[in-house]
């Protein structure tokens, strides 16, 4: 007698997935199957954990090495932490729907065992299936896919439960089939090819950031007559960009604006918060978010109102390094600063006034700004090179730069 053998079936991990092009597919996974099909790099990298490791686990760990930098003593390794807290916090909902991480890009070393017809005729969506044991590297994603194993192995510890993360669906590409060559090139491709956003723009676009939440509340706060219309101020405030061009119709950046609101808020030491995330455990002493509303918005709602005709005549005033000063001076009308001479209100706009705001050699050079040979101002030293020579000037009129950019 002859038994016959079953059919053949390809064994392994199977996802439903479509196309974008002949090599590379698109689809979400669970997180319990990216993380079999992703071994945790700080584990590759664990050279003692890794001699005692399967041969899949070291021959996974040998493909990655051909196609990804380094996690440990890095910048990248140091982030997986608190990516792994943002990510925790997004999950647990404690973000709404005001978060996000981006999809992550993955390289089968080789071919899938299988795929399969359409599951719907003239719909693209198939399965593939990823065999056991076949090396699946995240060639961009990888400090992601890290900070998700760090949740999945120690959930308490960033305050989530398994419960939650076996429901999380992640969206990622898969590329097969291509040389080491091209994954790499890939790899460069996504992270050199691409313009890095500057850093204080970015901050300037994180509204969990208590600089940006005040800089948009008095946007909204402060109303100017403008092309003979009422409009909030924060109409006029450019969002999208670092710097103005001369055709730009705003008058001044997000980011600046968000310069002088850290200024305010905690003085000279600001300037070394301009391009740092501000969230409650940054602000000074003693005071929290309420307090550094309920006092900044009005008072620097009242300064910019009177600073408005200095910037739609596009003044000095619009340059990070003078707002920067101008928000250091602000800073002791807060009531909270703990250093130098407190000023009211009144003294503070009195020591504005006679201020000469125009772009000119005469008033800016070496104190904001630097002249070149034709006397044309460049404010490119930024906030933190030029915001404290500024606010010198602005407290203290009796010296050689208070009284030059007062014109005396």
């Amino acid at each position: 007698m002859h038994l016959t053998m079953p059919t053949t079936v390809i064994e392994g991990t199977q996802l439903t997935v479509m196309p974008f092009r002949p090599d590379a597919v698109i689809g979400t996974m669970g997180l319990p199957t990216l993380l079999q099909l992703v071994p945790s790099p700080r584990t590759e990298e664990d050279t003692r954990a890794l001699k005692y490791a399967s041969g899949t686990l070291r021959r996974h760990a040998e493909v990655r090495a051909l196609v990804q930098r380094m996690l440990k003593s890095t910048q990248k390794g140091r982030n997986v932490t608190s990516y792994a807290a943002y990510i925790a916090s997004g999950v647990n909902g404690e973000y709404g729907s005001g978060w996000s991480t981006p999809p992550i890009t993955l390289w089968l070393d080789g071919q899938p065992g299988a795929v399969s017809d359409e599951l719907i005729p003239g719909s693209g969506i198939r399965t593939v299936t990823v065999l056991p044991g076949s090396p699946v590297v995240a060639i961009d994603g990888e400090t992601q896919v890290t900070a998700w194993h760090e949740l999945y192995d120690s959930p308490e510890r960033f305050g989530i439960t398994y419960e939650k993360l076996t429901t999380v669906r992640l969206p990622y590409e898969l590329y097969f089939g291509l040389t080491v060559e091209s994954a790499r090139q890939i790899f460069y491709d996504r992270n050199v090819e691409g313009v890095p956003v500057a850093k204080n723009l970015a901050m300037s676009m994180d509204q969990r950031d208590i600089g940006t939440q005040l800089a948009h509340r008095i946007g909204e706060s402060v109303k100017v007559e403008h092309e003979g219309r009422i409009i909030p101020f924060g109409k006029l405030v450019q969002g999208r960009k670092r710097q103005l061009t001369k055709s730009d119709p705003e008058l001044i950046t997000l980011s600046a604006l968000r310069v002088l609101v850290i200024t305010a808020l905690h003085g000279r030491a600001g300037l070394a918060l301009t391009s740092s995330t501000l969230h409650d455990d940054r602000l000074p002493q003693g005071v929290d978010a309420e307090q550094a509303g309920q006092r900044l918005v009005p008072l620097l709602s009242r300064l910019v109102t009177r600073l408005y005709p200095h910037l739609v005549a596009r003044t000095a005033v619009s340059a990070p390094a003078v707002l920067a000063g101008i928000g250091i001076a602000a800073h002791q009308a807060t009531g909270w600063a703990t250093s130098g001479s407190a000023l009211t209100e009144e003294e503070l706009f009195a020591l504005l006034e006679p201020v000469r705001w125009e772009r000119e050699a005469t008033y800016w050079d070496g104190v904001a700004a630097s002249a070149n040979a034709s006397g044309a101002l460049n404010f490119g030293g930024g906030a933190k090179d030029s915001g404290g020579r500024v606010a010198d000037a602005l407290l203290h009129p009796d010296t050689e730069y208070g009284r030059r950019i007062r014109g005396w």
